[in-house]
C-alpha cells in the first residue's frame, strides 16, 4: 500500500471512530506501525485541513481537566473497574440492555472485558474472579465508584482475596479516568460499528476487540506502543 492510499484510508477511518483528541499523533503511529510509512504531525495536520477535517464535530465540547494525571509504574498495583451500560435493538425491534464490566490496569492499560445481562454484586464478584485468572500479574488494589453493584458483598469478596479495595469519592469520575476513557474508545471504535445479532455474536466480537485493544492498538499513554508491549517492558 502506497503513502497516498494509506493516508486516504486513515482519513476515511478517523471521523467514524475517533474524536480529534490526539488524532494527528494517532495517525502518525498507525501509519508507521502498520504501513511502514513515516510522516510528521505537521504533514498530517495539513492533510486534515485540506480535507476539512481539522475541527471537532459541531456541538463537541473540549473537556476540562480537573485533576493532575498520574500513572502507576507497577502492573497490578492499581486496577480501575467500572460498568458500561449498553442498549441494542433486537431482532423484533425490542430494546436489549446489556452491561459491559471493564477492568483496566493503571500502569499498562491492559484491559479485561465481559458482558452480563444484569449489573449486580454477584456479577461484579464473578468479574473479579475472571480478571484474577485473566491478568498475567498479581492484583494489589481495585478501585470502583460507589454504585450498587460494588457494595458490601463485593467489598468483602475482594478483601478476602487479599486485594485492597477503594471507592472513589462521589462526583469524582476523573479518579477512575482511565477506565472511563477506555469506555469512550469502546463506544467510538467498537460499538459504533457493531450490529447486534445476539449475545453469542456480541461476546465473540467483544473478545476480538479486547484482544485487538491489548495486543495491536497503539496507545497514546505509551507513545504508540500497545498495552502488552508496555507490560513486557515493566515486568
Amino acid at each position: 500500500m502506497n503513502q497516498k492510499s494509506s493516508i486516504i484510508q486513515i482519513l476515511n477511518f478517523v471521523p467514524k471512530v475517533l474524536t480529534l483528541d490526539n488524532v494527528r499523533q494517532w495517525i502518525v503511529w498507525y501509519l508507521a506501525r502498520y504501513h511502514n510509512i513515516k510522516i510528521s504531525d505537521a504533514t498530517v495536520s495539513r492533510i486534515l485541513r485540506r480535507h476539512g477535517m481539522n475541527r471537532l464535530p459541531r456541538g463537541t465540547r473540549m473537556r476540562k481537566v480537573h485533576t493532575k494525571r498520574y500513572q502507576k509504574q507497577v502492573p497490578g498495583h492499581h486496577i480501575q473497574m467500572d460498568v458500561k451500560f449498553l442498549t441494542f435493538i433486537g431482532k423484533e425491534g425490542e430494546k436489549v440492555r446489556r452491561f459491559q464490566y471493564t477492568a483496566i490496569d493503571d500502569a499498562t492499560r491492559v484491559r479485561a472485558l465481559k458482558i452480563y445481562e444484569k449489573h449486580t454484586q454477584a456479577n461484579a464478584i464473578d468479574f473479579t474472579d475472571h480478571i484474577i485468572e485473566k491478568f498475567p500479574f498479581r492484583i494489589r488494589e481495585i478501585r470502583t465508584d460507589n454504585r450498587h453493584e460494588f457494595q458490601a458483598k463485593f467489598h468483602w469478596h475482594v478483601e478476602d482475596l487479599g486485594i485492597r479495595y477503594a471507592y472513589i469519592k462521589r462526583g469524582t469520575p476523573q479518579l477512575n479516568g482511565k477506565v472511563e476513557r477506555s469506555h469512550r474508545s469502546d463506544g467510538q471504535e467498537f460499538y459504533q460499528l457493531l450490529s447486534y445479532k445476539g449475545d453469542v455474536d456480541l461476546e465473540a466480537k467483544l473478545e476480538e476487540w479486547e484482544r485487538f485493544y491489548n495486543f495491536h492498538r497503539p496507545h497514546g499513554a505509551h507513545a504508540g506502543t500497545t498495552p502488552y508491549e508496555a507490560l513486557r517492558e515493566k515486568l
